[in-house]
């Protein structure tokens, strides 16, 4: 039997760029569990598994679902003990929580003005009507507005990522001499806009950056796979 995970793509395929289901990929191979990823576009994931999820990604691990990076992680750690460990224990899970709630405040907010307009262009037509829709019904603005911001973040991003920088003169990675899931939850941010809108808004030499180097290479380089846009 094959584990798939379900992930999310424009119109190719071959560049899949959500940065939850990146967090969930760097998990199964960190894991060193052989899977199978099938990327859709935005309109096509109500039909996975039966409508089983409203959004990716997905793992169906021999017939048993699980949506969500986080609760996906944590089935991963529970169903796979003797394998390489997400967390390291109750602390990893806070920490990885703590990380969580940064990113998703803190970088992907930053970096949504940067990456919606290259979102929209790289998906199907019938996508790009479904992603304006529901990104102007949350951001309160045609996305053409929100994307005018998209200059001053860039040039706000680097003082955002202190606290990273700050734990990275201390050890390599945010889970210490090795990268936990905390270090997947960042990699899956700065990978998002990567692989959709290009270079990142960091100094080749800045620590984050060296670190997001670090992740790349990972599992054969499962992150430098796809290239950057």
């Amino acid at each position: 039997m094959t584990i798939i995970l379900h992930s999310l793509c424009g119109v190719d395929p071959a560049r899949p760029f959500s940065p939850h289901c990146w967090k969930t990929v760097m998990a199964l191979a960190h894991k060193g569990l052989d899977f199978v990823e099938r990327p859709v576009p935005f309109t096509e994931i109500p039909a996975l598994e039966n409508g089983f999820s409203r959004t990716v990604p997905i793992l169906n691990d021999n017939g048993h679902l699980v949506s969500d990076s986080f609760a996906i992680a944590l089935y991963l750690e529970e169903t796979y003990p003797d394998r390489p460990s997400l967390f390291k224990g109750e602390g990893g899970k806070a920490l990885a929580r703590f990380v969580e709630g940064y990113s998703q405040t803190v970088l992907h907010t930053a970096l949504m003005p940067i990456v919606l307009m290259s979102i929209h262009d790289i998906l199907p037509e019938k996508d790009k009507a479904y992603f304006r829709q529901s990104r102007e019904a949350r951001l309160g603005k045609p996305l053409e507005e929100a994307a005018t911001r998209a200059d001053a973040e860039r040039a706000a991003f680097p003082a955002k990522l202190e606290p990273l920088r700050h734990t990275l003169k201390f050890q390599p990675f945010f889970g210490g001499e090795s990268p936990l899931f905390a270090d997947y939850i960042v990699f899956g941010a700065l990978q998002w806009a990567r692989v959709t809108a290009g270079s990142l808004p960091i100094a080749s030499d800045d620590p984050v950056m060296e670190w997001f180097g670090r992740c790349l290479d990972l599992f054969d380089g499962r992150g430098r796979h796809v290239t950057a846009a």
